[in-house]
């Protein structure tokens, strides 16, 4: 896949939640590069009907799905497991997205509204990353 198929932080979809169609080849390779941009778990449900959920850390591509793979680090664990794009039936993005609202345009914008309402010795810290 080409760099300009990567989503940048000013654009990211709000994918929390969504449930991937994977019915063409098309939509297994877009789905799994959407999985690799997004900074939360997803969770895979292979074609024998097992799940497994955690974080997508790296895909490797090739011209067929049998010789692709995506790579996950399941919640929890240290293990690192591949899993092959053919034996994928299904992609939900399951976890909370530690990126959604994060980006350098959004840390800005918040800066100028503290500065335009008059605030002094502004200090903008970054955000938990941990659910409140």
């Amino acid at each position: 896949m080409s760099s300009d198929s990567t989503a940048t932080a000013a654009h990211r979809e709000n994918l929390q939640g969504a449930i991937w169609d994977l019915a063409t080849e098309e939509e297994i390779r877009l789905g799994l590069e959407k999985a690799f941009d997004y900074r939360g778990d997803v969770t895979i449900t292979r074609r024998d009907g097992s799940t497994i959920a955690g974080y997508v850390f790296d895909r490797r591509t090739s011209d067929k799905l049998e010789n692709s793979v995506v790579r996950i680090i399941p919640a929890g664990s240290n293990k690192r497991i591949s899993v092959s794009y053919s034996d994928i039936a299904g992609l939900a993005f399951s976890g909370r997205d530690t990126a959604a609202g994060k980006s350098w345009e959004a840390w800005v914008r918040k800066y100028q509204e503290k500065k335009a309402a008059g605030e002094q010795q502004i200090e903008l810290k970054p955000e938990s990353l941990e659910e409140e």
